[in-house]
């Protein structure tokens, strides 16, 4: 839960909303009797209003300094701010609405009934405002919600039908403003949707939105069925590049994490749950269990079994050389199994160099001095790296895997969890599983062990040893079932992997150290004659050393 208001908080926040609900009672006024001297007041106060905006700003650092630097204390700095902001926001939106206004007021076409019932509503989600935050009433931040969805439909259904009467050429000039002023108002409506969005964050203590905590509460309805505690916490675990949050839910006073909620994009979550139901059917007791599923508009959540282990990337940091060594075990031992179940014997080309060629222009943007030109030194020639792109997508579609598997699909080592109590591989983040050559898994596990920028030594050596063993192991599989063309497709997969990992680090040194291992994979590859094919060995501890 995040921190109580402080005084000095509480006042100003109530006068901003005091000021903010006087701004939208002048505009009111100023539509049905069209006085002035209502615009001439609302310019005066808007300068107040600026003011009482940046102290609630300068009261919520100053708290935040007082309490320390926790999520909570950052949760409620953040949701003060938005709030104050928005509040601004409505006041300037009501300017806008009377210079729209005026000089367009017609006793023939009067819109100000119209207005006042969308303004009434403005005005009641303002009146809202204090109670919801200060007494951490979730409720009325809701009903805040609410409002916003009325006005917004309201406020389409006005704009088609002003949209309509344009067409018949009569009084022109008031539609077009009329327009403009249901614009500014529906834009009030969005003002306090991301108002109710900061309240429910400042009383969760977690950033949320109205959707994602409607779907929260679906999800934990099905918890309290099964037993658990009315007294649910929620605690911020990740937040994703695509944009996905991941909570873990626990009982009050309790540290045990009795699910995991995520909630983001609903095609990508429906990708994972179908995913997660197609593994459980594939090959079950890898994947965790679905708890609840639930989707609203263009979002979705899922409520997912936690399960009891760490995660291989905690293990390579921070395990034990003995509980390392026997989770890569487990996991080399749980990989083959998962391969010779799912095994089909269609070949399957994974493009890696196609895959890479649609994130270049991210890794360029990122880091554009990797976006170099054909050069030539010494008379030898140095083609681009986009050049060597090319040339690698024409030769890489000569080398299909000869067989595909059911893979992860996004097999970073911290999608891969290992309970020693039961000696158990399981996976998480599955939405990007499929049947595919395996040996994409593979190059994107050895590139994110890499990717953990291991400071001293004895990390740096534990990595290149785990490459090394997975790679065996890898290798192995391959000379068991007669895959003729691992190592080559392992060269271009761990060239994708390395170059385009680059657009997710400002590390200039491990960025130039990915980027370049990549060119050197490509280069090697792309000098091979056909006859050498075959004894081309992937320079797994060239690559993967220092």
């Amino acid at each position: 839960m995040s921190t109580q208001l402080q005084k000095n908080q509480r006042s100003n926040l109530c006068f901003l909303i005091v000021e903010v609900g006087t701004q939208i009672a002048n505009l009111q006024n100023y539509i049905a009797n069209t006085e002035t001297s209502t615009i001439s007041t609302s310019f005066d106060r808007i300068g107040y209003i600026h003011n009482l905006k940046i102290r609630l700003h300068n009261d919520s650092y100053q708290e935040r300094l007082k309490a320390g630097d926790n999520e909570s204390n950052a949760v409620t700095f953040r949701s003060i701010n938005n709030i104050a902001n928005n509040l601004e926001r409505i006041a300037e939106l009501c300017l806008d609405c009377t210079h729209h206004i005026t000089g367009f007021q017609n006793n023939d076409y009067d819109f100000g009934d119209e207005y006042e019932q969308l303004l009434d509503r403005v005005a009641l989600g303002i009146s809202l405002i204090a109670r919801a935050n200060q007494d951490r009433d979730t409720q009325q931040a809701l009903k805040i919600a609410e409002i916003q969805q009325k006005l917004s439909h309201h406020c389409e259904q006005l704009i088609n039908k002003y949209s309509k009467a344009l067409k018949t050429k009569k009084h022109t000039d008031e539609l077009i403003a009329a327009l403009f002023v249901l614009k500014s108002i529906k834009s009030m409506g969005d003002a306090l949707l991301k108002i109710c969005d900061a309240t429910l964050s400042n009383n969760l203590g977690q950033t949320i939105s109205v959707d994602r905590y409607d779907s929260l509460s679906r999800c934990v309805d099905h918890l309290h069925k099964k037993g658990a505690s009315k007294n649910l916490v929620l605690d911020t675990l990740a937040e994703t590049r695509s944009g996905s949050a991941i909570s873990g839910v626990s009982e009050a006073n309790k540290e045990d994490i009795i699910a995991i909620f995520k909630e983001g994009k609903k095609q990508k979550l429906k990708e994972e749950y179908q995913c997660v139901e197609r593994w459980h059917k594939i090959y079950p007791g890898i994947a965790p269990a679905i708890l609840s599923y639930q989707k609203k508009g263009q979002s979705a959540a899922l409520l997912i079994e936690h399960l009891a282990g760490s995660t291989f990337e905690n293990i390579l940091l921070q395990g034990s050389d003995k509980l390392q060594k026997t989770s890569l075990k487990q996991l080399c031992l749980t990989l083959s199994d998962i391969w010779q179940k799912t095994q089909r014997k269609s070949p399957v080309n994974a493009q890696y160099i196609e895959q890479l060629q649609k994130r270049i222009s991210d890794v360029y943007a990122i880091h554009p001095s990797f976006q170099q030109q054909h050069t030539y030194i010494a008379g030898i020639s140095i083609p681009s790296f986009s050049e060597l792109l090319q040339q690698a997508h024409k030769l890489e579609k000569t080398l299909a895997a000869p067989f595909s598997v059911y893979i992860h699909g996004d097999f970073n080592t911290d999608n891969i969890i290992y309970d020693p109590q039961y000696n158990k591989i399981n996976f998480i983040d599955l939405h990007r599983s499929c049947f595919m050559d395996y040996v994409q898994d593979i190059s994107v596990f050895m590139v994110s062990n890499y990717r953990l920028k291991a400071l001293n030594q004895t990390h740096k050596e534990r990595v290149l040893q785990v490459n090394l063993a997975i790679y065996q192991f890898a290798a192995e599989f391959a000379r068991q079932h007669k895959d003729d063309t691992f190592e080559l497709r392992l060269a271009l997969g761990l060239a994708r992997s390395l170059a385009s990992s680059t657009r997710f680090t400002l590390d200039k040194t491990l960025a130039k150290a990915m980027f370049y291992r990549s060119r050197l994979l490509l280069e090697q590859v792309l000098n091979l004659n056909t006859k050498h094919r075959e004894a081309y060995r992937a320079p797994i501890k060239e690559i993967f050393i220092g």
